[in-house]
């Protein structure tokens, strides 16, 4: 597995971030021409996204991205974890929000960080936020819920009470244990016209997701860090073999300090959209 040196975000970030009308913008012309399947991705960031563009198994393509330590913990033992990785693997982080049509958090990350789930490090358009809180957790005064012009959505089981920002979409979902499952979250989401999806956090939210084969690829930055202990990456069923593991091909880009392994989910991957037709 070689190690490809050729992109470096953290160098031509655009610290104001948000939508950019500016025709010197590199990052920006390259968000506007991800979605035009006719115009060719330049370097170099098209080797990078260019798998993002279309998906292989139907018309969606759902990401999950970890940002983790190189002892797979994404965040210590009382739960801090800003910032484990370096401005390489944020801006990263960035680019992917500009490139999708939602971006997707547990209730979980959305209590403990509070996040803004928009794009501020680069140009590009900022994608709807969605949370899953099935049990109604999260207050009205999330950021995630700031009516800023951005589409908002929360996705809860049947019968929840809930406390939302105005104009805040509710998606209603039979769940069971008090999960909703993911298969019936993508579909809602495509209902609504969103093709490109980012799962975004945290490890219970991508882990669910990874688990039900509801993932195309599977976006791992790894920092040059050793917690030694805290919260882990994935918790997924264990096996008993090494042999047993999950395999992907798996591609790597540096991102200053930081590494981006991208792996290849398509295999497991269940039909969710339309399906692709056989030529």
């Amino acid at each position: 597995m070689s190690l490809k040196s050729t992109y470096t975000p953290a160098h031509d970030a655009s610290p104001g971030g948000g939508t950019s009308d500016s025709q010197d913008d590199p990052w920006g012309q390259f968000a506007q021409s991800f979605r035009d399947p006719a115009k060719p991705l330049l370097p170099p960031w098209g080797e990078v996204f260019r798998p993002l563009q279309s998906g292989t198994v139907d018309d969606l393509v759902v990401i999950g991205q970890i940002g983790q330590s190189l002892d797979g913990r994404i965040a210590t033992e009382s739960g801090h974890s800003k910032y484990i990785n370096g401005p390489g693997g944020l801006t990263h982080l960035h680019r992917l929000r500009s490139l999708v049509d939602a971006v997707v958090i547990g209730v979980g990350t959305a209590l403990a960080d509070d996040p803004q789930l928009t794009v501020r490090r680069v140009a590009g358009p900022q994608p709807a936020r969605v949370v899953l809180d099935p049990k109604g957790r999260l207050p009205a005064s999330a950021k995630i819920f700031t009516p800023d012009g951005g589409r908002r959505l929360l996705v809860t089981a049947q019968g929840t009470q809930l406390a939302t920002g105005a104009d805040v979409e509710v998606i209603a979902l039979p769940a069971a244990d008090g999960h909703i499952a993911p298969p019936a979250i993508l579909a809602t989401l495509v209902e609504r016209g969103m093709r490109r999806i980012l799962i975004e956090g945290g490890a219970n939210t991508v882990s669910a997701f990874l688990a039900a084969g509801c993932l195309d690829r599977l976006h791992v930055i790894v920092a040059p860090i050793i917690l030694g202990s805290g919260r882990e990456s994935f918790i997924l069923p264990a096996v008993e073999r090494a042999d047993q593991a999950l395999r992907m091909p798996t591609r790597t880009f540096r991102l200053d300090e930081d590494i981006l392994f991208d792996c290849d989910m398509s295999a497991q991957r269940i039909p969710i959209g339309r399906a692709k037709k056989s030529t």
